[in-house]
C-alpha cells in the first residue's frame, strides 16, 4: 500500500511539473507575440502543448486504472495536480487566441 501511495505521489508531482512548464511556455508565447514575433510565439505554444501531453498522459493512466476497476485514492496532492493540469490547458487555449489577436493587430 505504501508503494502504491508513493507511486501516486510521483505521478502527481510529475503532473504538476509538466503542467507548470506547459503553462510557463504558454505565457512566454503570449509575451513573444506581444513583442511582434508571431512565428516564435506559435513555436513556444507548440512546445507548451507537447510538454502538456506528458501531464495529460499521466492523468489518462490514472483514469484508465479507475475505469478498469482499480480504485485510485484521491488526496490533496492529486487534486492539486489536476488543478495545475486544467489551468495549463486553459492557458494554452487562451494563449492561442491572444496570439491570433496580436497577429490580426500586426496585419492592420
Amino acid at each position: 500500500m505504501a508503494e502504491e501511495q508513493e507511486s501516486l505521489e510521483m505521478i502527481s508531482f510529475g503532473i504538476v511539473a509538466s503542467a507548470g512548464q506547459a503553462r510557463s511556455l504558454a505565457m512566454e508565447a503570449i509575451k513573444t507575440a506581444r513583442e511582434g514575433n508571431i512565428e516564435e510565439a506559435r513555436k513556444l505554444l507548440a512546445q507548451s502543448r507537447e510538454v502538456g501531453l506528458g501531464a495529460h498522459d499521466e492523468q489518462t493512466k490514472l483514469l484508465s486504472r479507475e475505469a478498469g476497476g482499480e480504485h485510485v485514492p484521491v488526496d490533496v496532492l492529486l487534486v492539486h495536480s489536476q488543478d495545475h493540469l486544467m489551468t495549463s490547458m486553459l492557458c494554452q487555449d487562451l494563449a492561442e487566441e491572444i496570439i491570433n489577436l496580436y497577429e490580426l493587430k500586426a496585419d492592420k
